[in-house]
């Protein structure tokens, strides 16, 4: 870092991994929108970083890789503590279950200006039922100056549950990067963005995500092989997309296979063009088991889409039943299908449904209201 950059107070994030992700997105719109000349940034990695990084608009992010081992990795708190005592970051901002151990080494290392963020439950505690997590989020207060909560859900968990003092919680909702995620305002979707013959204009249900147990996509491949099932006339009519990697991918594409509809659905894997294939979307579905707040529900909102949750943590603060979208339950293919049945088959629905979740997005979810919400933490905290 230069002369200039290290004048500033520094802000270490400290997360898992910095890859494809709704937290790391939030992490990076923020440290995008932060004006500059307010903080510099670091990235802690536990684990490492990956091409995902080149999102980040900035020159003076550093960023950092532990390269932890699984399980509890003794070393890598060493190397923590090692490396703030080289930067000496003003704040230390850890993020969700698996980073906020790490406020020991930052207290260790002299760092008296500690931040926490609960993003979402995590896949070994996707309820907030584990009282062995409740004990140490509530001993962890015991250091930390600061909890940011992204949703209503999360906050009650930290208050009531962790038993962390209201005088300490701050909930920050994540904003949208309105100038990447808009309507496609009546733009013809191309056959370059999607693997489909468009010309019979099917509806496109559409899905983005890490797919892995908790985000549980394999309900939705069922929810769409019963769709195609009960109403076997709507088979030509729709087709399934789902962005991402993981381990559930196989999983989906053997279920599509045997049920004849590979040629029906697109699972290409990760992609970096997650704005322009929303826009090839009628409807998005988020089919977790678990969630905080979704940075794909708030994106699929800003492009216009009505939105399929399920009824699950921070979902149903973003979804408004019958408004903007459906909420259904968990694990419920066949509810599932009967949603995505309505709105395949009533496009005026999908549009008013649409339009009123880009309307909220407008008047709650700006990007701007986030970054002020989070600066009135730093800047109390640094001052």
């Amino acid at each position: 870092m230069n002369q200039t950059i290290t004048e500033r107070p520094l802000i270490a994030h400290v997360i898992y991994s910095f890859g494809v992700g709704g937290l790391e997105n939030g992490l990076v719109n923020l440290i995008n929108n932060i004006p500059k000349e307010k903080y510099c940034h670091a990235i802690i990695c536990l684990k490492a970083s990956t091409d995902f990084s080149k999102r980040l608009q900035r020159d003076d992010v550093a960023i950092y890789e532990l390269n932890k081992k699984e399980g509890h990795d003794l070393a890598s708190f060493v190397r923590m503590y090692r490396l703030l005592r080289k930067i000496q970051p003003t704040i230390v901002h850890t993020r969700n279950l698996a980073a906020i151990e790490y406020q020991i080494p930052a207290l260790l290392a002299g760092i008296k200006r500690r931040v926490h963020g609960e993003h979402g439950w995590d896949v070994f505690d996707p309820d907030g039922t584990q009282k062995k997590y409740q004990r140490l989020r509530r001993m962890m207060g015991l250091i930390i100056q600061r909890f940011i909560p992204l949703s209503g859900h999360l906050e009650r968990y930290l208050i009531e549950k962790a038993k962390i003092p209201t005088s300490k919680v701050q909930r920050i909702c994540n904003g949208v990067d309105t100038q990447t995620f808009f309507p496609a305002k009546g733009v013809n979707r191309s056959e370059h963005v999607l693997p489909f013959q468009l010309n019979e204009n099917p509806v496109i249900i559409g899905a983005v995500g890490r797919m892995h147990g908790v985000k549980d996509q394999i309900t939705l491949v069922n929810a769409f092989i019963k769709l195609c099932e009960q109403f076997p006339e709507l088979k030509k009519s729709v087709r399934l997309v789902i962005i991402g990697d993981g381990p559930l991918r196989n999983e989906a594409l053997e279920l599509l296979n045997q049920h004849e509809l590979t040629d029906f659905s697109w699972l290409p894997g990760e992609r970096d063009d997650i704005a322009e294939l929303m826009r090839s979307f009628d409807i998005f579905v988020l089919p977790s088991k678990a969630e905080g707040i979704s940075n794909t529900i708030l994106e699929a909102m800003a492009t216009g889409l009505p939105v399929i949750a399920t009824r699950v943590g921070g979902n149903p603060e973003l979804v408004i039943n019958d408004v903007t979208g459906r909420l259904v339950e968990k694990e419920n293919a066949i509810e599932m299908a009967n949603a995505l049945s309505d709105y395949v088959t009533d496009k005026q629905k999908r549009l008013t449904h649409g339009e009123n979740g880009l309307k909220r997005i407008q008047q709650e979810f700006s990007l701007n209201i986030m970054v002020e919400h989070y600066l009135s933490v730093y800047d109390y905290l640094a001052d």
